[in-house]
């Protein structure tokens, strides 16, 4: 008798919960008859014997619909992501069988006194016949170990990522200089660079899985800033073309993450022994909140420090404590503040899935850590002189570069409570080579300088007080709280509940107190233990569920020129064209989108195009874009063309006259996707935008 015909419900997991108790209950009736005998409690055998089928039934169903839907929600095996930073570098992965444990790379070999190792320096070594040496501490200590004489054949470049960002005109024949002042191809290095990172992972995957693990199994995830131009991120697509990530006939294998994207999704899953709060109003962790700056990150460095030779990395299934206590429409700040920018985004909440909607297209500024450092040379011109500074580092750049890591290491210890002077070492042959440049030692430059805030030391070192390197933050610290005060000032950004600040730079305790002192109790301030590692844990939770971001915000107005209809006293006549008895008006722009627009997930703009001749094969199409909302004509003040989209309409002729081909452009991605048809054929036409050729 079929008594058991029902639908199969659906939601999988409520169900599973909701049998597993049922289950639970029977067994536990069943048990209580036996020993009760209580009539009125009972659940005969008989009946245990018709549902438990039935339960059984129910989930050989979901597991069947979990394993086919499976596959088309992974179709990778694992996903890599690569944080590729202006001062450092390093790569974390997750299966997507096991999406809640997130593995770091494997330890770097080498390393600085006081600084962490969690990822190693952005530094690339080239042999003198322009081949891949070495990346990393590998790289910078064997150019360290050179020769004076022979270092100068090689070529090393390190912070070289925010070249991308500088470059007005950025295309694929971008240079960049080398420490030596010689040129090389930005992305020939940038590729190399990919490249030992794919090498590193893949050689860590496959001595895990015990075989030669396929890159076609892997989905790759680079991250770059989030106010990155179009432009910049195609180059480090290109690069990754060029690295062998991915190939160009599966684009979809590369996905491109924008940091405090990665920052906020990681952050919806920290628990409170995971971070460390600047706004909480009562003792956190035993101390005071007056003793939070500073101390906090000392607990949470401490924290990092005994964990770190776990290179994995649990991601709970849940949402963290602080997250909870979000609620549909709660608004909350990610600064990102790494070595070469400082990213800021504005999310809210969208319930009851928890995906996330942009409120503030992403803004900040060449603000990073490496501001400071430009600072520290700046102070060293004024004290030997600029004309010194630019020879010691084309004549003397390894030991230039160790000057920069001995920096490094102290700028590490400023501290707004710092009392003792830090001392910074000079390696000996900047002392030696400025003698035999000036004709007098180091130290009767400094008496000579007038810079009272700096001393020497018979040791060999700078002694400089905690006020003169608390001066080299300011610049830098001002510009983030500027930028801070008037996003603060914008409609879209009121009633923050939680300001999360990530990236390498939020370590410091200058920099902290600064933000705390900005904004006054206005919301509470978050700082994960692993500052330097959110963005890279985030990558691989976004590489994993790439639809978390639901809406975006254009940073651009982007269209084309058109020609319209001439309407007069609306068109400017000098913009009247003539053709065939027909009055047209040149140069119109077509807006596609506008800055700070709403864009959602998948959304598409659509444009018809028709080939000017049923012989012509390539449709070419200048796309212009400007940071003002409203746009009349491209020939506009603020107006530039920045880019082509491209139609290879080949292989699409038709009898009919007039060709139409059907244009869709994604911007609610974080690249700018096109993809085209011919509305005749139904055929598909390919289509690209390319921000590069200029």
């Amino acid at each position: 008798m079929p008594i058991f015909c029902f639908p199969i419900p659906t939601h999988v997991w409520i169900l599973c919960c909701d049998l597993k108790s049922l289950i639970e209950k029977l067994c536990n009736a069943h048990t209580h008859t036996k020993h009760n005998h209580s009539p009125n409690q009972s659940i005969s055998p008989f009946s245990i014997s018709l549902i438990f089928p039935m339960l059984l039934l129910s989930l050989f169903f979901l597991q069947k619909d979990s394993e086919e839907n499976e596959p088309a929600r992974h179709p990778y095996v694992v996903v890599v992501a690569i944080d590729f930073g202006t001062t450092s570098s390093g790569y974390a992965y997750a299966f997507t069988k096991e999406p809640e444990c997130i593995h770091t790379m494997r330890r770097w070999e080498g390393g600085d006194p006081g600084v962490s190792n969690q990822k190693t320096p952005t530094t690339i070594l080239l042999s003198p016949d322009r081949k891949f040496h070495s990346f990393g501490y590998a790289a910078r200590d064997f150019y360290h170990d050179l020769d004076p004489t022979e270092s100068k054949q090689w070529l090393y470049l390190e912070k070289f990522k925010m070249k991308l960002h500088t470059t007005a005109n950025l295309s694929i024949d971008t240079d960049l200089h080398a420490a030596n002042g010689k040129k090389v191809k930005a992305l020939d290095i940038f590729a190399y660079s990919l490249a030992f990172f794919k090498e590193q992972a893949l050689k860590e995957l496959s001595d895990q899985a015990g075989a030669d693990f396929d890159n076609a199994d892997v989905r790759w995830v680079i991250t770059v800033p989030a106010i990155w131009k179009m432009p910049a991120k195609q180059f480090m697509r290109e690069a990754a073309y060029k690295a062998g990530l991915v190939s160009r006939d599966n684009p979809d294998q590369l996905i491109i993450a924008l940091e405090p994207e990665a920052a906020s999704i990681y952050c919806r899953k920290l628990r409170l022994h995971q971070m460390v709060d600047l706004g909480n109003k009562t003792a956190l962790n035993g101390y005071s909140p007056t003793e939070n700056v500073g101390v906090g990150m000392t607990q949470a460095k401490e924290h990092v420090r005994r964990n770190r030779q776990s290179r994995t990395f649990l991601v709970e299934n849940v949402i963290g404590e602080l997250w909870s206590e979000l609620t549909e429409g709660d608004r909350y700040v990610v600064v990102d503040c790494g070595g070469g920018t400082v990213d800021l985004t504005v999310h809210q909440i969208r319930m009851p899935e928890g995906h996330l909607k942009e409120l503030y297209k992403a803004s900040g500024g060449p603000y990073g850590s490496i501001g400071i450092d430009y600072e520290f040379e700046k102070l060293l011109c004024k004290i030997f002189g600029q004309d010194f500074i630019d020879q010691f580092k084309i004549k003397r750049p390894a030991a230039w570069v160790d000057l920069m890591i001995a920096f490094e290491s102290r700028k590490r210890a400023a501290a707004p409570d710092r009392s003792n002077p830090l001392n910074i070492n000079l390696p000996f042959s900047f002392i030696d080579y400025y003698k035999k440049f000036r004709g007098h030692s180091v130290e009767h430059a400094l008496r000579k300088s007038n810079v009272d805030f700096v001393k020497w030391s018979s040791q060999g070192m700078l002694r400089m007080s905690p006020d003169a390197m608390n001066a080299l933050f300011k610049p830098t610290i001002d510009h983030i709280i500027q930028h801070l005060t008037e996003l603060f000032e914008r409609p879209e950004v009121t009633d923050i509940r939680f300001l999360f600040l990530v990236g390498g730079f939020a370590e410091s305790p200058l920099l902290q107190q600064a933000v705390q002192k900005m904004l006054q109790g206005r919301s509470r301030i978050i700082i994960p233990h692993d500052v330097g590692l959110t963005i890279l844990k985030g990558a691989v939770l976004f590489g994993l569920d790439p639809s978390i971001i639901k809406v975006r915000r254009s940073p651009l107005t982007y269209g084309v020129g058109v020609l319209n209809r001439f309407v007069e006293g609306k068109h400017p006549p000098e913009k009247m064209l003539v053709k065939e008895g027909t009055r047209w008006c040149t140069d119109v722009f077509d807006m596609f989108i506008s800055t700070d627009q709403s864009v959602a997930l998948g959304e598409t703009v659509k444009r018809s195009y028709t080939p000017a001749k049923p012989s012509q094969q390539v449709i070419v199409i200048h796309v212009y874009c400007s940071e003002k909302e409203s746009v009349s004509f491209i020939t506009d003040p603020g107006v530039r063309k920045c880019g082509t989209l491209k139609l290879d309409v080949s292989g699409t002729e038709s009898p009919a006259a007039r060709r139409e081909i059907q244009t869709l452009m994604q911007f609610g991605d974080t690249e700018i996707r096109a993809m085209a048809v011919d509305v005749a054929t139904s055929r598909s036409v390919k289509a690209s935008i390319d921000f590069l050729s200029q």
